[in-house]
């Protein structure tokens, strides 16, 4: 199988701009400037997601489109080829290479407008059809990012991502096959690097073995990075986002929050996976096993240094950040008496959650009352129940097991830190900081690795408690 890294001849950079980074004219031309520096020391492939807000508005359109909302998606068509042509005439002079893009994009929202269509006559939006329809906002941008390249002397090439990642067919949450896409980045890939052309690739979709387009869920533009970046070998992959990089807590929360210089895989995907809105949370795992560091940059502020993401950090003891979640819901199972075990009760549920497809957030139970209770997003807490029910049918309709009980006013605090392992005290002062605050903690999770600590509090002292545990850890600002 041909590798790309040695087609080239040198370790290539893969860097993803987000929504953000290519939400006007004069932000893609920025991420085109940044490209082109990095272009001209070493091969450089990018990637794009779509224009900040577009994939909103092509999902409003399929909605609107399945609720026969015929003046909705005419509306919304407009808006979406208005923001694309306006954003082609201020990037590109006038003549061919304009005429052109404005002919790809306004081809590209036909292609998006002939599925609509369809939904609307038939009255659904049928999963395959979503993701071939919203896909489309990062063809669009990756189209335009080429053109701007091509303007500034740079041989670029836009390129569809569903002829390199190959997915499996879970339409609108893929996963990758990791041999596959290799083969397909070596065929698609490798010879526009080998000749000195910048592949520009979409982010956020792939295909099936069979070509059918698949997406990788919310946020899969850093996914796909990720993914492209260890199919190609690739020496680094830098994200280019609207922050200077991880930091300790949320800024808006507690302003003495300050940017990590390094953080591990594991810190930065457990950050992830408990609200941290900077990297999706599947993105680290492909990196990881190819040991491929990974920069977190603010494309708003390139000088700043960010984060770098890596296997390990040198001399780092204690909590690096704490992170929190307002949006969940708490739910607790317990059984009604002896008839039914609590691992058995604890098995059920979770094949319930899973067939559900609930991201499970943090999970405690007690060994007396034999219940036990889990967090999820209050997103997910409908489809979740609704599984939980008809799971539990049987042990309803006979009393067997009491019916779940629902927590809506609940945040979830998550300390996040490889250096927290084997440091004595550390949970009591944590727990003692939140009681300082006059704040109930409601329930604990903590695994085995000790590397995070998730805690339940009520929604109200989120905020609170999270400037506590940052204090207490002290984690802000150095001077």
């Amino acid at each position: 199988m041909p590798n790309p890294r040695q087609a080239v001849g040198l370790p290539c950079l893969v860097m993803k701009f987000g929504g953000t980074s290519v939400g006007s004219a004069e932000r893609i031309q920025a991420a085109a400037r940044l490209t082109a520096e990095q272009h001209a020391k070493r091969p450089v492939a990018i990637v794009v997601s779509a224009m900040a807000k577009v994939t909103d508005l092509l999902l409003d359109t399929t909605r609107k489109a399945e609720a026969g909302d015929e003046a909705g998606v005419d509306a919304n068509l407009v808006q979406l080829i208005a923001r694309h042509e306006t954003c082609c005439r201020e990037l590109l002079p006038e003549g061919a290479p304009r005429d052109a893009a404005l002919s790809g994009t306004r081809a590209l929202i036909q292609e998006f407008a002939r599925v609509v269509k369809g939904m609307l006559m038939l009255g659904e939006r049928p999963v395959q059809s979503v993701d071939r329809a919203i896909a489309i906002g990062e063809r669009l941008s990756a189209l335009m990012m080429a053109a701007c390249l091509e303007s500034q002397g740079i041989r670029a090439a836009a390129v569809n991502a569903a002829a390199v990642i190959a997915t499996d067919a879970v339409f609108g949450n893929a996963t990758p096959l990791m041999e596959e896409t290799r083969e397909r980045a070596a065929a698609v890939i490798g010879p526009l690097l080998a000749e000195r052309v910048l592949p520009v690739m979409t982010g956020f979709n792939g295909s099936t073995l069979e070509g059918v387009p698949t997406t990788l869920g919310r946020g899969g533009s850093d996914f796909s990075a990720s993914i492209l970046a260890a199919a190609l070998d690739a020496a680094e992959l830098w994200i280019w986002t609207d922050v200077d990089g991880i930091m300790t807590a949320d800024p808006r929360v507690v302003p003495e929050a300050r940017v990590l210089d390094a953080i591990t895989y594991s810190e930065a995907a457990e950050l992830a996976y408990a609200g941290a809105k900077v990297l999706h949370p599947r993105t680290l795992a492909p990196l990881a096993e190819h040991k491929i560091p990974v920069w977190s940059k603010n494309s708003f502020a390139p000088d700043k240094p960010g984060t770098r993401i890596v296997p390990a950090v040198e001399a780092a003891t204690g909590p690096r950040a704490v992170t929190s979640m307002m949006d969940v819901a708490m739910v607790s199972i317990e059984p009604a008496g002896p008839a039914i075990s609590s691992a058995k009760l604890m098995a059920e549920a979770m094949h319930a959650l899973d067939a559900a497809g609930v991201e499970l957030l943090a999970i405690t139970s007690s060994s007396y009352r034999q219940n036990f209770c889990f967090i999820v997003k209050q997103s997910e807490l409908a489809g979740a129940l609704k599984q939980l029910e008809e799971e539990f049918a049987i042990e309803l309709a006979h009393g067997y097991v009491k019916p779940p009980e629902v927590d809506a006013n609940v945040g979830l605090l998550t300390v996040v830190g490889e250096g927290m392992r084997g440091t004595p005290g550390l949970a009591g002062r944590i727990f003692t900081a939140i009681s300082r605050q006059n704040i109930n903690i409601i329930a604990i999770a903590q695994g085995s690795s000790e590397l995070t600590i998730a805690i339940v509090v009520r929604r109200d002292g989120l905020e609170q408690a999270v400037r506590a545990v940052h204090e207490e850890c002290g984690l802000g600002r150095r001077t």
